[in-house]
């Protein structure tokens, strides 16, 4: 199982983020140098949001983004404000490994397949992020459906992967809700990473068994009670 340390942009800093709201944010400095924490404690690859864009504005943060791209040269998963193919293929073609589209995938879900079809579904990744069984969009501000049908529909479409966000859980360090996790994995064929909620390394262990594909991690790590190698052994 894959770890992804998470770094989360917003005005430019990299912040932590409590249930997604914006006035509780934690900010821990510039993006690069935590690209660099994590890189120098053995992370492999990095989970990045741009979450301006994710509240509308899609253009802010991209030179951040750049640079941690091309300043660590390690993979890179994007999301956050990619509302268009236009932006999708963009930033794959600067060299984001993977991208990950929630509204966008909701709002106009064969751009899946287009965007599979020309860079491989390998690089195309579907956000299920859920909040009581229904799948949240828009910067978590609307709910559009069950979480589940809507993953199908993701998969059908041409994902080649799904993130899924636990909403309920989400920033509050108090650990993961593993129902709706396994009932996501009996409901699809495709790698499912998890986010939400994992704070310490048995949340990882159960997440393990349970079939996930990766996991990212964000408050806990950040607030030093989860430990990125400990994270990783467990992974293991």
């Amino acid at each position: 199982m894959r770890v992804f340390p998470a770094v989360d942009i917003l005005k430019g800093e990299c912040v932590q983020l409590v249930q997604g709201k914006r006035d509780s944010a934690t900010v821990f400095g510039d993006p690069l140098d935590c690209a660099r924490r994590w890189l120098d404690l053995g992370a492999r690859c990095l989970h990045v949001v741009n979450l301006d864009g994710a509240f509308g504005d899609s253009s802010s943060n991209a030179q951040k983004i750049r640079e941690i791209v091309q300043e660590t040269g390690i993979e890179v998963q994007l999301g956050g404000g990619i509302r268009s193919y236009e932006d999708a293929s963009a930033w794959l073609e600067t060299g984001v490994e993977r991208i990950i589209l929630g509204t966008l995938a909701t709002r106009d879900p064969p751009v899946l397949k287009r965007l599979s079809d020309e860079f491989g579904s390998s690089r195309i990744m579907a956000g299920v992020d859920a909040r009581g069984g229904e799948i949240t969009i828009e910067g978590w501000q609307k709910s559009g459906g069950d979480y589940l049908v809507w993953a199908e529909r993701f998969e059908d479409m041409g994902a080649g992967a799904l993130l899924f966000t636990n909403v309920d859980v989400e920033g509050l360090q108090s650990g993961i809700d593993p129902e709706p996790v396994a009932r996501l994995l009996r409901h699809t064929r495709l790698p499912v990473t998890v986010a939400g909620g994992i704070t310490t390394v048995e949340d990882i262990r159960v997440l393990r068994q349970l079939g996930s594909s990766g996991v990212v991690l964000g408050s806990a790590l950040y607030s030093g009670r989860l430990h990125l190698r400990e994270a990783m052994e467990a992974a293991e």
